[in-house]
């Protein structure tokens, strides 16, 4: 008997952290015997681990912008018809070929409104199809908050006429979906509470001394932290740990230009360099660890138990890193400087306070949410 079959729609727009935890949620669904396929119709990912899964990538698309108003083809041009067609088109034809039992949509209809034009027709597909696969939508903890009555209304909407299940990436006991989805209650039915996702395995068997006794500056893979990397040299020769070894990994879709005035930047014992996929290693082995707010970033470090400053993205309507930053330092599970509120004094300040505190300890947050992603669906699949 072949193994049940999953497609995992995935579209990043800016960062990578969206195709990065599908990525993970699909290694622990191939851990339960699931068979998965997950489709990106981002960018390439230099540093994306895509091991244990079928990974098929559609003519990549991004944001225009750090508002997210608009559609980019890969050469920067704004996206035409006869691209939202052929991505369209192959996406169906993916479908009809694999034929899932379960079919994930990540984000969706929570966000990426603008892939419409292909979503609802893989959707209609599905609800077609015979046998009807399981259709799934795969949340993080926090959505960006528009305060659109009428949009949240739709969301709800798409979510009955489509999804059976909405599996939420976090803890309610740190952050419930209904402090950042008011509609909430009218699919409390159909929600799930995983916890937040992490590959223990791959912090398990992280070993080697890289970034031993470092600082760790991190923007991510996307294109954005250009401040935080610039901000971190500045920092640099007036905190407390001047002396020891200083490493900045900049994302891959940082602008050349800037990358390179970074590097030109770097004094001596300053390392600048692209994000690398042996991350887990270097946060595993630092002093300390600065970082953007990112889900997976933030997720990783306390998995890890590092001590971290964060910085959260805020630039165009991005609420989400902010509010989950607050919440964290609240616990005083980490430490948190607003963007808004970034100078070298003040990340100098923070780097003392972030060594005088306690060595982290238990996050007391739920964060086995690969594992049960991956049984629940092999659950419902069995049953």
């Amino acid at each position: 008997m072949s193994a049940p079959r999953v497609l995992f729609y995935v579209q990043h727009l800016l960062g990578i952290g969206h195709v990065k935890r599908a990525a993970t949620l699909a290694r622990a669904m191939a851990g339960e015997g699931l068979q998965v396929t997950v489709v990106s119709g981002g960018e390439d990912v230099p540093v994306l681990d895509a091991s244990g899964m079928t990974f098929q990538q559609l003519p990549p698309l991004r944001a225009s912008d750090r508002t997210f108003q608009g559609l980019v083809d890969g050469a920067g041009n704004p996206v035409a018809e006869a691209q939202m067609k052929e991505r369209r088109d192959r996406l169906l034809q993916i479908f009809e070929e694999l034929r899932p039992q379960v079919l994930l949509t990540e984000l969706f209809p929570f966000g990426r409104r603008q892939l419409r034009f292909e979503l609802i027709p893989l959707l209609e597909a599905a609800r077609a199809a015979t046998p009807r696969p399981r259709i799934i939508s795969s949340v993080r903890d926090i959505l960006v908050e528009k305060n659109r009555p009428k949009r949240d209304a739709e969301m709800v909407e798409t979510a009955r006429r489509y999804f059976g299940e909405i599996l939420i990436h976090g803890d309610p006991g740190l952050i419930p979906f209904d402090s950042t989805f008011p509609r909430a209650g009218d699919i409390a039915d159909m929600l799930h509470y995983t916890g937040y996702v992490v590959e223990h395995e791959k912090i398990a068997e992280a070993t080697g001394d890289q970034g031993m006794g470092e600082v760790v500056v991190s923007s991510g893979s996307g294109a954005v932290g250009e401040l935080l990397l610039n901000t971190a040299l500045e920092a640099r020769p007036g905190s407390v740990l001047a002396d020891i070894p200083w490493r900045l990994l900049a994302g891959h879709s940082l602008d050349g230009e800037a990358f390179d005035k970074l590097k030109s930047r770097a004094a001596d014992g300053v390392v600048v360099e692209r994000a690398r996929p042996d991350f887990i290693n270097l946060l595993k082995n630092c002093t300390l660890s600065i970082s953007q707010g990112g889900y997976n970033t933030v997720i990783e470090v306390l998995a890890t138990g590092a001590r971290g400053i964060v910085v959260p993205y805020a630039g165009g309507q991005e609420t989400e890193q902010t509010l989950r930053a607050r919440l964290l330092a609240e616990k005083g599970l980490i430490h948190q400087i607003p963007e808004g509120e970034l100078t070298a004094a003040r990340l100098t300040e923070y780097i003392s306070l972030a060594l005088q505190a306690p060595a982290p300890g238990e996050a007391g947050i739920d964060m086995d949410g690969a594992k049960k992603s991956a049984r629940l669906i092999a659950a419902e699949l069995t049953a």
